[in-house]
């Protein structure tokens, strides 16, 4: 536990020279964010609050299920809601890391080769990526996507190129479709936040959706209100959130649960306890809090959890994430929350 403890305290300790903003400001401009997503995503305030949660937090969203819901639309409408260099993938069987990263290329000037060769940046280099039906990628361009994810960084012919600052991506996938996808192996599911879906809208919601149709209506018409200088400084705000030893405790006890439970052959990792405790950081920010609880930690435990254990076939449970995410809250069920 110490080891764990340990890497949750280096992951706290931030750049005393970041801006910051009050906990009350940085609400606002949460809102504001919230407000403009819903627009477009009509009806499903937890998921563009759980995206706006994710982006703050520096993390990377997987929404996952079936088609038609909104996934590209919420992705789509964040990226309007911010001032901010955005880009759509869409990722299919013949998609090369090339195509993704970008390639260096001849230089050529008044019509004459110089010899040279000029860097072609791809479509990695923006603010907010959407990695759209990921799954249906080859695991080598996979592979290119989620190394950028975890280092903020891409290396092409030997050189290495920052990502600009905010980097965030949005990628989806459909569940229900095996022909000609490569599911994502556990080690790149890793990489991701949080995983959720956004499920089917309410009657009254649907109705409103038949009626006005916003992906078409409103999603054209949103314009950015916050910009990058304010979403980075949410960003390192969120970092100093405080995170009392209480909850260290009790994020390490459904970690450790998770690794002991009777239905699973792969429990949570160091780097998931420390995506949950950045997540919980950025709930309270969104909250106008400057200090974590612990329902902060419970309530998101399941969809930055969930996608990361694997069930033990020999339990006899399915596999899937809805019963990964049963299992997470077993597991939540299971561990007091300190009061």
């Amino acid at each position: 536990m110490a080891v764990a403890e340990d890497r949750l305290a280096q992951e706290n300790d931030t750049d005393a020279n970041s801006p910051m903003l009050n906990p009350e400001v940085a609400r606002e401009h949460a809102d504001r964010l919230r407000a403009n997503v819903e627009r477009a995503l009509r009806g499903k305030p937890d998921v563009v609050r759980r995206a706006v949660e994710t982006l703050i937090a520096r993390g990377h969203l997987l929404l996952e299920d079936v088609p038609g819901v909104g996934k590209t639309t919420l992705a789509h409408a964040l990226a309007r809601s911010i001032d901010a260099e955005f880009r759509r993938v869409q990722f299919t069987s013949d998609l090369l890391p090339g195509d993704l990263l970008g390639t260096s290329m001849p230089e050529i000037r008044d019509g004459i080769p110089t010899g040279n060769f000029a860097f072609q940046p791809g479509p990695i280099f923006a603010n907010i990526v959407l990695a759209d039906e990921i799954n249906r990628a080859s695991p080598k361009a996979q592979s290119a996507l989620l190394e950028a994810m975890s280092d903020n960084s891409v290396s092409v012919d030997g050189v290495t190129r920052r990502l600009p600052e905010p980097f965030f991506v949005v990628a989806t996938q459909n569940p229900l479709e095996h022909h000609g996808t490569h599911p994502l192996p556990e080690s790149q599911l890793d990489r991701f936040m949080i995983c959720t879906g956004i499920g089917y809208p309410d009657p009254e919601d649907e109705a409103a959706v038949l009626r006005e149709d916003p992906a078409r209506s409103s999603l054209p018409k949103l314009n950015p209100v916050v910009t990058m200088a304010q979403v980075t400084a949410m960003q390192s705000t969120a970092e100093r959130i405080k995170f009392d030893e209480s909850l260290v405790s009790y994020l390490l006890a459904i970690v450790h649960e998770s690794r002991d439970h009777e239905s699973l052959e792969l429990g949570v990792s160091p780097r998931a306890a420390i995506s949950l405790r950045r997540a919980a950081q950025a709930r309270a920010l969104v909250d106008g809090r400057d200090y974590c609880i612990p329902e902060d930690v419970r309530d998101l435990a399941v969809d930055v959890l969930s996608h990361r254990i694997v069930v033990d076939p020999r339990s006899g449970r399915a596999r899937g994430g809805e019963e990964t995410a049963w299992v997470m809250r077993e597991i939540l069920e299971r561990i007091p929350v300190p009061l």
